[in-house]
């Protein structure tokens, strides 16, 4: 068997499993991995099962702060369990400070701080949905045209307090500006009041791949629409906690965060 990789991939050749399969993506923290194996195998990462598409192919992801390995396993319909070490590369964060912000949403009271543990609850609940069709296969475009003014990874220091690392990629453009589907989906959220995202949209492209898409102006789809890949699902925004307009873009896989622009690098549009 061929551990077979792209050239995004630092990841050499073993030998040794019973079936074939392919890895295509990126073994690093906040990276995106689609897998090829036969039809009917059974697949886990880290002991946690892994939907598998009819014809065999897999989705898994790493976050910000994956550890140093995790462990692959592959079952064909006969049985008789293969297993890999997959060595995840780290990463260096920037730092990014943000200031002007309204000292309520870092530094909730109570009353604020109840709703948005009840947006994160629903979040969690939404990217636990799975769709069993692989919508995901259209590839990916960059949502939004504009500046790119916040990355993966980063540490946020809002109003001079340090905070959660920032999770997305922030595209800066004026109020108004057109936001797209980055791929084939369903909406899995449509929701205008969340407190920190403001007007949130959430679509499910299957097997647990979601992008995310907040701050918006306004909201032109609603939960259960299907989307095509380029479809205008909204406008750039200043809602939630925003200190400029603009369109923070985020891609999960189930409630693991990914880096988006290893997503559009690793699934691009298909011509």
């Amino acid at each position: 068997m061929i551990w077979a990789v792209t050239a995004l991939l630092c990841f050499a050749a073993t030998a040794g499993m019973a079936q074939d399969v392919a890895l295509n993506g990126r073994l690093e923290q906040g990276g995106l991995v689609v897998g090829q194996t036969v039809p009917g195998a059974h697949v886990t990462l880290d002991a946690k099962s892994i939907a598998v598409a009819e014809d065999g192919t897999f989705v898994i992801g790493f976050d910000r702060d994956a550890p140093a390995t995790a462990e692959l396993s592959i079952s064909p319909p006969g049985g008789g369990a293969q297993k890999q070490t997959l060595t995840i590369a780290p990463r260096a964060w920037a730092i990014e400070r943000v200031d002007g912000l309204p000292q309520k949403l870092v530094t909730p009271d109570p009353v604020t701080e109840a709703q948005i543990a009840a947006d994160n609850t629903l979040m969690i609940a939404v990217r636990e949905r799975t769709e069993p069709t692989p919508f995901y296969r259209s590839g990916f475009l960059r949502p939004a045209e504009g500046r790119i003014s916040g990355v993966f990874g980063s540490q946020r220091i809002l109003n001079g307090v340090p905070r959660s690392p920032h999770l997305g990629l922030d595209i800066a453009g004026p109020v108004g500006t057109p936001v797209r589907a980055a791929a084939d989906g369903i909406v899995s959220l449509a929701e205008p009041g969340m407190i920190l995202t403001g007007q949130t949209v959430v679509i499910e492209h299957g097997y647990g791949l979601d992008t995310v898409y907040i701050h918006m102006s306004e909201i032109k789809v609603s939960d259960g629409q299907r989307v095509k890949q380029g479809e205008v699902i909204g406008a750039i925004g200043q809602s939630g906690r925003a200190n400029g307009p603009h369109l923070h873009f985020g891609v999960t896989w189930f409630n693991t965060r990914l880096d988006p622009e290893t997503v559009l690098a690793v699934l691009p549009p298909k011509p």
